[in-house]
């Protein structure tokens, strides 16, 4: 029986996993990538049809559907990620997202199940090797570094927070006050809601 091949793509966030995916795939005839997120499909469709033809690129989230007729490559929300399609690649962002207690049964489904004609590539945190490695298949394993420096600065006032930081609360409240603040003091934030999908304000 032939063992299918999968490379799993390991390590911290910002190692640019989700970039050589991109790139592997479209080294295929036809591929396929599933997101834990609406945004970040549709960010990496826009990304790819400045690259390949519109025509060949589908966008499929619960909220958009844009398949043209002769579509190669798709990109979509893993939930939904159409599972009877024959393609060379089929590539899953955030694989850690099988442990996760509302969307996990979905991520585990097409991990176990979803595989590409040519290769299968797992993206994600290195939590997943040892599941990964119970799977009877042909596995590569790329361990990345991260590319950039990820700091705690401690405690500080919001107002002298830097550009591109992260502050974390506990409660929706206390984080949509603190987007609030940031919004009027240095224009825009970006909010994250457990396993909630982003609301850009």
């Amino acid at each position: 029986m032939k063992k299918n091949k999968i490379t799993a793509v390991l390590g911290p966030t910002n190692t640019g996993k989700t970039f050589l995916a991109i790139e592997t795939m479209l080294s295929f005839e036809s591929g396929m990538m599933g997101f834990p997120l609406r945004l970040l499909a549709r960010e990496v469709y826009d990304k790819v049809i400045k690259k390949v033809d519109p025509k060949k690129v589908a966008l499929i989230t619960g909220e958009e559907k844009i398949i043209p007729a002769h579509a190669k490559y798709y990109f979509c929300t893993v939930e939904s990620m159409p599972v009877g399609k024959i393609l060379d690649f089929v590539g899953i962002d955030e694989i850690q997202m099988c442990s996760d207690s509302e969307r996990g049964h979905i991520f585990t489904d097409r991990f176990l199940n979803l595989r590409g004609e040519k290769l299968t590539m797992f993206m994600g945190s290195n939590s997943m090797k040892n599941i990964i490695e119970k799977l009877n298949e042909d596995i590569e394993y790329i361990d990345r570094k991260r590319l950039s420096k990820l700091t705690y600065s401690g405690h500080k006032k919001i107002s002298r927070i830097e550009r591109k930081s992260a502050i974390i609360a506990f409660s929706a409240e206390e984080v949509y006050a603190i987007a609030e603040l940031i919004r009027r003091q240095k224009g825009g934030a970006a909010i994250v809601m457990g396993s909630l999908s982003p609301k850009n304000t």
